[in-house]
């Protein structure tokens, strides 16, 4: 399938094998971000261009700032596998994907190149703007996957990406406050308050007041996104602090 890029931030169009016709009439409306989580970013492109591999992306940003093209945005990239985001779990359907290339946790995680970081802020403010994307729906792979992702990860700098107008932030609040705490094993109501809260900013947690491996993943998908510091699963008060400020200052709809 050849195709012209949808970006003119765009250096190479190279066409991937998997990709469908979207499941749903409304355009695009989630950013996802992802690492590529190979050992080069090269080999990651054969990967996610060959039909055998069953996945692909719309883009890839290489470490020095290069932005390749695999899918049409109109088209359905597989990128997200089996995830959700607001009860929707077609995010493949719902999203436009980019690959950051980096080699991940399993290959030597590493900070992310000031101009790859630069390449995916302009990328992403292009997207954004076309499609009319709503900054508290640029997510990470692990928001819409906690239980099997971890991409982009704790070192991706989102407060680089919110300053310069992508995506929704705000400072954490420090580890360490002193303030109520939750921990895995915990049950009851105050469980039951936070799942719902996780639940209110998007997250795809079942609210049963049992805080167990679920609940475990999904506050480390949310430290991973907004609490970096410390990525234990852990609801202390730094975490939920954060939780609650973030949701005061989700932007009207």
């Amino acid at each position: 399938m050849t195709f012209s890029a949808d970006s003119p931030l765009v250096d190479e169009v190279r066409p991937a094998a998997n990709h469908d016709e979207r499941r749903d009439e409304r355009s695009p409306d989630i950013l996802l971000l992802h690492y590529t989580g190979m050992e080069s970013t090269e080999e990651a492109c054969v990967r996610l261009c060959e039909e055998a591999s069953g996945v692909s992306c719309h883009y890839v940003v290489f470490e020095d700032g290069r932005v390749l093209q695999l899918v049409p945005e109109e088209r359905r990239a597989w990128h997200a596998g089996l995830s959700s985001w607001e009860d929707e779990t077609d995010v493949n359907s719902r999203s436009i994907g980019i690959e950051i290339g980096n080699p991940g946790h399993e290959f030597g995680y590493v900070d992310f190149p000031q101009g790859q970081v630069d390449a995916v802020i302009a990328l992403a403010r292009d997207i954004c703007a076309r499609r009319q994307i709503a900054t508290q729906r640029v997510l990470a792979h692990s928001d819409v996957a906690p239980r099997r992702k971890q991409d982009p990860g704790e070192r991706f700098p989102w407060n680089k990406l919110f300053a310069a107008g992508v995506g929704h932030w705000t400072v954490p609040t420090p580890v360490g406050r002193p303030g109520p705490s939750l921990a895995p094993g915990e049950q009851g109501t105050p469980v039951e308050q936070l799942q719902t809260l996780l639940s209110m900013y998007g997250y795809g947690i079942e609210i049963d007041g049992s805080y167990g491996p679920p609940t475990v993943a999904v506050v480390a998908a949310f430290q991973r996104h907004f609490r970096q510091r410390l990525v234990d699963g852990i609801a202390d008060f730094s975490t939920t602090d954060t939780l609650r400020r973030l949701l005061k200052t989700l932007p009207a709809i």
